[in-house]
């Protein structure tokens, strides 16, 4: 590391008052529709395997750690996904509302939570993604979803906004925690898994659980090959995990994450608005001659070590990730760079003058380096370099909260974070200023800025009320600071000066949100409504979506999100063909209302990239036999604006999807996974433009979404 904390940093003082963890508990049959969580009182658990370890609690208390939050959260238990065909993250959370996901190609999708990384058309920005607790994004903020391998998981925990500040994360989208199964937490001590199906798709999958004495093991394995639903679209995936823990004495416990993940894609581009609806199978034909790729290597290593105290826990956690891609589109990028970091962490409850009082104190310190060499990019080969540059972050941050129960059922959560990210980037230079003929770039090497640094500093509070009125019911209502630190996706941008440092403004915004969540009888309801006023929001648009060139970031001075989060899930019948058999319905939908605010050039036009309204249904029918079937709509109303001056708008779509299977007794189970039964034609995702009606023939900006499909798949858990 190569600064100290800053001065206010280390004079935190933090006098935080909080709510107390409810606990909460819902067991999801595997063919169920939207689950949310049940709501009731429990008392601590006892320490044996069922409970978890120290390093990592038990299902039930991971569920319950999440629903403490003041604030909008969801929790996923992978039972609700393992007898589907689990590819993406779309597969993990497409039934949590507020959260937009939707596949581009492969395994690469859009992830935005509350409009963060609205207009962004590649990679990830305005999120945190973890696994086990501990950061999956590299040191700038930036970060893909190669690493997260759906089969190897065991819940995902999403933290949406400023609720994510038990985490450290306090960006406007939040954070994503995926953790991983433990000996102690696992399905089953081994698991076989075969799928396959459309386009030419096959993946097989291990996982071997194992306890001995202090020591727990799980080791697991998947491969994945396809050829993809467009041309040019072939992907092969492997990922391997080990998460390894080791009782040192009674209350202290450490444990080793160690993964690997290797993927190569094929990319496909971008289409016109009519060939996405009309050939959706097509490639761009840029992406073919240039023989466009994604190879990503990344090995990541992590530990955590838990110390139970007389009062809390203390969990001290270190990573490192190495990443390598070698990534030709409209040049070759051949990058190499590692993340580390280290982050102690204490929670605890104790009383004060007789109340209860819940406390999470934590500090981060974590940095990296990133070689970002370009190329002239000739067939998916590298020929003259143009680009020789070094990506330097560092990130130091102090926070806590506090949640204190003031009344029986009322609690109060207090929180801050405090911050200083530098993002610094070297053009080593020497290289010769030769164009791009594809790109038409005029690079002019002599005026090229050698040199670009940035320090983003603040603190960033949340206040929160919770009311729990009855042991089943939640009401909430928070407001929260949140800022975002530009990555070097943004800070260096390709434009007629070749690749230069652009000094962006970090953004920041407040988020108010109200809501509530519970079950009575046969109902379950999580709803929540939210506004944030954004400054300087980090907007993209594509240059040119035909030839890949990476999208431009500047930032929008005023801006608006606001919406609704709404998931419902009722129990219809009981008992129809069997004593406890049942039929439930399940609904989510996630508003969405992003725009500009008296902006200069867009003025309240809506920012473009999502669309206004997604809804989800699902009808589950579940036999005590095993066997289960459920058919499920995805809609949208009316598509996405490709464009941030409101002149083109995709159609909207609904898609007829149906699942069904059956899960004997002896733990072997089988499954069918059709989806858009209809071959609905739509588009899944927008590179944004500008003005669509500007570009001459229409922007080539439109994915289209893959067509009807059948995976089927056996699991044998023994």
């Amino acid at each position: 590391m190569s600064a100290p904390f800053p001065r206010s940093a280390r004079a935190l003082a933090l006098c935080l008052l909080a709510s107390t963890a409810l606990p909460q508990a819902a067991h999801a049959d595997p063919g169920a529709a939207t689950v949310l969580p049940e709501l009731h009182v429990a008392g601590a658990a006892a320490p044996t395997a069922a409970a978890g370890s120290a390093t990592v609690p038990s299902v039930a208390e991971q569920r319950a750690a999440v629903n403490s939050t003041v604030g909008s959260v969801a929790f996923v238990d992978a039972a609700e996904f393992t007898n589907t065909y689990a590819n993406t993250l779309r597969d993990v959370l497409k039934d949590v509302p507020g959260v937009y996901v939707q596949e581009r190609y492969g395994q690469e999708l859009r992830l935005s939570v509350r409009g963060s990384g609205i207009a962004r058309g590649f990679h990830l920005r305005g999120i945190e993604l973890l696994q086990d607790g501990i950061p999956l994004n590299l040191a700038d903020g930036s970060g893909d979803f190669y690493q997260v391998d759906p089969l190897a998981l065991r819940s995902a925990e999403v933290y949406k906004g400023g609720n994510a500040l038990t985490f450290g994360a306090t960006t406007l989208g939040g954070a994503v925690n995926f953790v991983t199964p433990t000996a102690y937490t696992a399905f089953a001590p081994n698991i076989l898994r075969l799928e396959g199906g459309s386009f030419g798709t096959i993946r097989e999958s291990f996982q071997v659980s194992r306890i001995s004495g202090p020591v727990d093991a799980t080791i697991s394995g998947t491969l994945t090959n396809s050829d993809g639903y467009r041309a040019h679209e072939a992907q092969g995936t492997k990922n391997f995990n080990a998460n390894i823990g080791y009782r040192l004495a009674p209350g202290v416990e450490t444990r080793f994450y160690i993964g690997v993940y290797l993927t190569d894609q094929k990319l496909p581009g971008t289409l016109s608005l009519f060939n996405a609806l009309n050939n959706p199978t097509l490639a761009n034909p840029s992406a073919v001659s240039g023989n466009q790729s994604r190879k990503v290597e990344t090995e990541r290593v992590a530990n955590r070590t838990s110390f139970v105290l007389d009062v809390g826990k203390l969990d001290i956690d270190t990573w490192a990730i190495h990443k390598s891609l070698y990534h030709p589109i409209f040049q070759a990028i051949d990058q190499d760079g590692w993340t580390y970091g280290i982050s102690p962490h204490w929670s605890g409850t104790f009383d004060i003058a007789g109340f209860r009082n819940d406390t999470t104190l934590g500090l981060r310190a974590f940095a990296g380096q990133n070689s970002a060499l370009q190329f002239l990019n000739v067939q998916g080969q590298r020929f003259t370099q143009t680009l020789n540059a070094l990506q330097s972050a560092s990130n130091y941050e102090a926070y806590g909260e506090n949640r204190f129960w003031f009344l029986p059922d009322v609690a109060l959560m207090t929180g801050a974070k405090l911050f200083s990210s530098n993002r610094t980037y070297s053009d080593k230079g020497g290289l010769p200023a030769v164009p791009n003929p594809v790109a038409a770039l005029n690079f002019a090497g002599n005026l090229k800025p050698k040199f670009g640094t940035e320090t983003y500093e603040g603190v960033n509070p949340k206040l929160g009320l919770l009311w729990q009125p009855l042991p089943d019911i939640q009401v909430f209502g928070d407001v929260t600071r949140s800022r975002d630190v530009p990555d070097f996706s943004d800070l260096a941008q390709t434009n007629t000066l070749g690749t230069t440092f652009v000094p962006l403004r970090a953004q920041r915004a407040w988020t108010v949100e109200a809501g509530s969540r519970g079950h009575v009888d046969r109902l379950t309801w999580d709803v929540t409504l939210y506004r944030s006023e954004v400054r300087d929001e980090l907007i993209n648009f594509t240059i040119n979506p035909a030839l890949a060139i990476p999208a431009a970031t500047f930032n929008a001075p005023r801006t608006l999100h606001q919406g609704v989060e709404a998931a419902v899930s009722l129990e219809l019948a009981r008992g129809l063909a069997a004593t406890t058999d049942s039929v439930s319905l399940g609904g989510v939908w996630t508003h969405n209302d992003f725009r500009f605010v008296n902006d200069p050039v867009f003025g309240n036009r809506r920012i473009a990239g999502i669309p206004q309204d997604v809804l989800r249904g699902i009808l589950t029918y579940a036999h005590p036999s095993g066997f289960y079937v459920s058919p499920s709509v995805d809609w949208v109303p009316q598509g996405a604006f490709a464009d941030h001056m409101n002149t083109l708008k995709t159609p909207g779509y609904a898609l007829f999807n149906v699942k069904t299977g059956i899960d004997f007794a002896n733990g072997v189970s089988v499954f069918v996974d059709a989806r858009n039964l209809t071959d609905e034609r739509y588009v899944s995702d927008i590179s944004v433009v500008v003005n669509a009606a500007a570009t001459p023939g229409g922007p080539v900006a439109f994915y289209p979404g893959s067509g009807r499909s059948v995976f089927g798949g056996v699991r044998a858990s023994f």
